[in-house]
């Protein structure tokens, strides 16, 4: 526990540590942005007062350092205008932009705003503006930080996956272990009732009643088989799948309400499939329970088997209550559950037993609210080896 609590203080500490340096880089980012402005400001009063110099000057005046200050700048855009705001001049200004009037007067208006003009005196009721944008180096700077909170976000991500992986992992290998345990403390009581059976033979019970007791614990024994199988490679073998599938059909028909009506239809020759009988049993079981419970009891189940080439499908269609359509592919997700008592790892386990182990698909195939559903397995069929 504590150890725990030591992990969880740690990954806080990470957090909090991670989410103060990001907020320092930025707000290093922001004063770097802030310098870079006001030092193009002072760029461009020092060219405006070049150009003043220029525009004032006589045949006296040394304008060497006026033009070279004005011919530096060949980054920064610029707009010179009345005090009407109408352009007079241009500079560092794109050759289809500046070509194009309208294009121009659109650009002006989108730098318009980027700084305070500057003004440039020319008489005593005269003057022009100087507007002027963002250089590209500036711009660039501007959007560094967006860029960097993205890169965060995406590395936020990476690491909230990971740690989502390898909790999942740390939790599959936990139920495995449960999994195991409990067929494990199954296992004793069972040998005993074995025991038991083979006395109650010697007895002369009734055969009837020794025939339904038996099946009850050779299902025992397929439950255990079933919970020692998790979390390790299942055997496959060449299964007949329809004979396979009745057999888990008739077992379940006779335990549960007598107000279900049952049909089940396949093709009169055997089909074979690399399966695991004993979690083939269990997918079906799962999807039957499922649908009896969404009939709530009551109605007709219909387990249908069909072949098609070299694929064979398995549809359980119910009379139900229906799934939503949003809802078809949420059903087979871990702790995904309608019911107020379930744990929602049903379905999600048939899902990982047909897909995963039996390199099958399963699906909603048809679903109507207040009509029922059909759930469809598919695997492919394979040549029976006669060896």
């Amino acid at each position: 526990m504590q150890f725990s609590e030591k992990r969880n203080i740690t990954r806080w500490f990470i957090i909090v540590a991670s989410f103060f340096i990001v907020l320092l880089i930025l707000w290093n980012t922001y004063n770097f942005f802030q310098i870079f402005k006001h030092e193009e400001r002072s760029k461009m009063e020092f060219w405006a007062k070049a150009l003043t110099s220029v525009a004032n000057a006589n045949e006296n005046s040394d304008l060497s350092l006026p033009f070279e200050i004005i011919s530096k700048n060949t980054t920064i855009p610029i707009f010179i205008t009345d005090r009407k705001d109408s352009i007079i001049d241009s500079n560092n200004i794109d050759d289809a932009i500046s070509n194009d009037p309208i294009a121009l007067k659109t650009y002006f208006n989108s730098i318009k705003n980027d700084n305070q003009p500057i003004k440039i005196e020319r008489s005593k009721n005269e003057y022009q503006l100087v507007y002027y944008g963002d250089s590209p180096l500036l711009n660039k700077l501007k959007y560094y930080p967006i860029a960097l909170l993205l890169i965060i976000i995406l590395f936020g991500a990476v690491v909230y996956n990971f740690y989502k992986a390898t909790k999942m992992a740390t939790q599959n290998k936990l139920w495995a272990g449960m999994a195991k345990e409990t067929a494990h403390q199954i296992g004793t009581p069972l040998s005993s009732l074995i025991g038991w059976l083979e006395l109650l033979k010697l007895e002369n019970v009734s055969e009837s009643s020794l025939i339904e007791i038996e099946k009850d614990i050779h299902r025992l024994q397929t439950i255990t088989d079933r919970f020692s199988k998790i979390g390790s490679e299942p055997l496959l073998e060449q299964k007949n799948i329809i004979a396979e599938t009745k057999q888990a059909i008739d077992y379940l028909q006779t335990r549960v309400s007598k107000q279900i009506l049952f049909t089940f239809s396949a093709p009169e020759d055997p089909i074979y499939v690399a399966i695991n009988a004993a979690l083939h049993s269990w997918t079906i079981e799962n999807l039957v329970k499922n649908a009896i419970d969404a009939m709530r009891g009551k109605g007709h189940l219909d387990l249908t088997i069909t072949s098609l080439g070299n694929k064979v499908k398995i549809t359980i269609t119910d009379t139900g209550k229906g799934i939503p359509k949003n809802q078809f592919t949420r059903i087979f997700e871990p702790g995904f559950t309608t019911k107020k008592r379930g744990w929602g790892l049903g379905l999600s386990l048939t899902k990982r037993i047909v897909q995963e182990y039996h390199k099958g698909r399963i699906k909603v195939a048809h679903s109507e609210i207040g009509k029922g559903t059909a759930i469809q397995m598919s695997y492919k069929t394979i040549e029976k080896n006669l060896d």
